[in-house]
């Protein structure tokens, strides 16, 4: 298996660029995960490694060699789509060695590849059927499986949970996470859902209009975010955003009819500036009325209570416990202070 470097990678379709000098680095055996909205060139970024989409500028390196300008074939890459893309005609044994046949791999090879591929993804009792009796999970297993017999050095999954309905996203989930630990090959994956992010990934990149805005470990992107940005695109639900003013080394928040303090060097005075708090760091006071409970999410051991403050900003609340808030009153707000997060109102990056 190998590692895999990025440098300095620019695509242009025509005049317009789409991808601004992307440096990256990922590590032998890791699971990347490259998250974003859509249109913010993750799945461009996958197709450059896999050679789908010619690089403009910049280089791609799979451990020591330079694959910029090599054919698909020739970079030890396999790629799992979203559609599943295998041949109706043939049976599940038959689309997993496929890939080996054509390249003339001889029977007891393939034989021998797909019955360790079937073993991974437990697919014993499916090899005679072809597509049309497997349900989704399964055909993505296949997918996944003819990617496996190819002994690639880098596995690119793009999006391959999409076709997948909420109960099989999750069982696959689980079952790529358990074949990245099996089998310990450099895995990387596109997404837009962040969940999936969070729960699969070693290293998560979150991309924004063809740059990198952070790298780093799930769970420190989400406690420490280097700007706005990252910090409410990772999480769900959203952090919550309340706009301030700095006023004699406070921020005057109109949304919550108060000034508070936070333990940060506090920019110049009359500085635009947004107080950042995720929905477990704030707490409902039945008590106060200075925010109207819109509607609540009632998921069982937790819900979601939306507020809209007077100056018409929506703020979200996680709360437990059998006592919850009732949609159409009126409550007040504790903040967890400690736990806030400051950014510029301009820039949007973090004040620390």
């Amino acid at each position: 298996m190998s590692g895999l470097t990025i440098r300095n990678v620019i695509k242009r379709y025509g005049d317009v660029q789409v991808m601004h000098g992307v440096d990256l680095d990922i590590g032998d055996g890791e699971f990347c995960v490259f998250v974003g909205p859509s249109g913010c060139g993750k799945s461009t970024l996958l197709r450059m490694i896999a050679g789908l989409e010619e690089i403009t500028e910049g280089s791609v390196h799979i451990g020591e060699r330079d694959v910029t300008r090599m054919d698909p074939s020739e970079r030890g890459v396999a790629m799992v789509f979203q559609t599943y893309a295998l041949y109706p005609h043939m049976t599940v044994k038959e689309n997993m060695g496929f890939g080996l046949k054509m390249n003339g791999h001889p029977k007891n090879v393939i034989e021998e590849k797909v019955a360790e591929a079937t073993r991974i993804l437990k697919l014993d009792d499916y090899l005679a059927r072809k597509p049309a009796a497997l349900s989704g999970g399964q055909r993505q297993r296949v997918s996944i499986g003819r990617a496996i017999v190819r002994g690639p050095e880098v596995f690119l999954f793009d999006e391959p949970l999409s076709n997948l309905d909420a109960e099989l996203r999750v069982e696959m989930r689980v079952e790529i996470a358990r074949l990245h630990k099996e089998i310990g090959a450099t895995m990387i994956y596109v997404t837009h859902d962040q969940v999936e992010a969070m729960t699969l990934a070693d290293k998560i990149v979150v991309l924004r209009a063809g740059r990198i805005e952070q790298v780093g470990a799930p769970l420190e992107l989400y406690r420490n975010p280097d700007n706005k940005f990252v910090a409410g695109f990772i999480g769900s639900p959203a952090m919550n955003f309340l706009n301030g003013t700095v006023k004699g080394g406070q921020v005057e928040v109109p949304g919550l009819q108060k000034s508070v303090s936070l333990a940060v060097e506090m920019p110049s005075e009359g500085t635009p500036v947004s107080i950042g708090l995720r929905p477990e760091h704030l707490i409902i006071d039945p008590k106060g009325n200075t925010h109207r409970v819109e509607l609540t999410e009632a998921l069982g051991g937790v819900s979601y209570a939306y507020l809209m403050s007077e100056t018409g900003e929506k703020i979200i609340v996680e709360e437990r416990g059998d006592d919850r808030s009732s949609e159409g009153s009126t409550v007040g707000l504790t903040l967890d202070l400690p736990r806030a997060m400051l950014f510029d109102g301009k820039t949007e990056a973090r004040i620390r």
